[in-house]
């Protein structure tokens, strides 16, 4: 007399097909309770429905074989936890890129797309307090967001006298990886933690401003810099970029206002 659910009656209740629970067999997953040394029909107990289901919606999630092995072997539900936010962390992630590639591919392929105001600035030598490091592309968005956070911490509304920027070497657009500055203007700049005294040197730039999230900043960029090279302007050291508005200010995005400053020299008048 057999004991426990027959592979179709387990399949059944799981809502798993008979060859998806032959795949998790056959990969370490999910092993039957009984096998007929006989027949080899596959038998599963009732305490393998909760697993068996575990394993698909992890596998739904795209979780890796290796991963949903880890979570099921461990007893301890703080390394469960901590292994499937890990994956979750890693989809978010994904989903924000999926995300804005799609605004931008769809502000690329707008037919007429809005005309971009440009303004020559000349920005004078000044003094700040800023966070240097080599980051690489992945990297800028979590390294911006800590150095900033120590420039808030270490000067108080009360002490700044303009809005944070950025600049960007070129070998972080053209390598993959450069050093990138983040600035905050203050009364009185001083070192603290990784925070230095920065001078930055006077420049000419090219400012284009890219308004809303910065999913579809890239177009503004291709935009700018379109325009640099047909007003006969050439590009003459790190990108600059200034955050009247920005996530920092307020959680809505649509009023985000971030300035894209080229560094520009003319070739030739007019």
């Amino acid at each position: 007399m057999r004991e426990g659910l027959t592979i179709g009656e387990f399949a059944t209740l799981t809502h798993l097909s008979v060859r998806t629970l032959r795949r998790y067999h056959e990969a370490g997953l999910l092993a039957p309770a009984q096998v007929d040394p006989a027949t080899g029909y596959r038998y599963y107990s009732t305490a393998q429905i909760p697993p068996a289901q575990v394993i698909h919606r992890l596998r739904q999630l795209d979780v890796p074989l290796a991963e949903v092995r880890a979570i099921l072997a461990t007893d301890d539900p703080q390394r469960r936890a901590d292994l499937v936010a890990g994956h979750v962390k890693r989809l978010e992630d994904e989903l924000e890129r999926t995300r804005a590639a799609v605004v931008s591919l769809r502000r690329l392929l707008r037919p007429e797309p809005v005309d971009l105001e440009i303004e020559l600035r000349s920005v004078t030598a000044r003094v700040v307090a800023a966070v240097s490091g080599k980051v690489t592309i992945g990297e800028v968005r979590g390294w911006y967001d800590a150095a900033m956070a120590e420039l808030d911490a270490a000067f108080p509304a009360a002490e700044r006298t303009g809005p944070p920027g950025g600049r960007y070497d070129n070998e972080l657009f053209t390598g993959g990886a450069g050093v990138v500055t983040v600035f905050r203007p203050v009364r009185e700049p001083r070192v603290r933690g990784r925070v230095e005294v920065v001078e930055l040197p006077a420049t000419d730039l090219a400012v284009a401003v890219h308004e809303g999230p910065h999913d579809d900043i890239d177009v503004t960029y291709g935009r700018l810099g379109a325009w640099v090279v047909g007003h006969a302007l050439a590009v003459d050291g790190p990108v600059h970029e200034t955050y009247p508005v920005g996530p920092r200010d307020t959680g809505v995005a649509a009023d985000w206002r971030t300035e894209i400053g080229w560094p520009v020299f003319r070739l030739a008048p007019g």
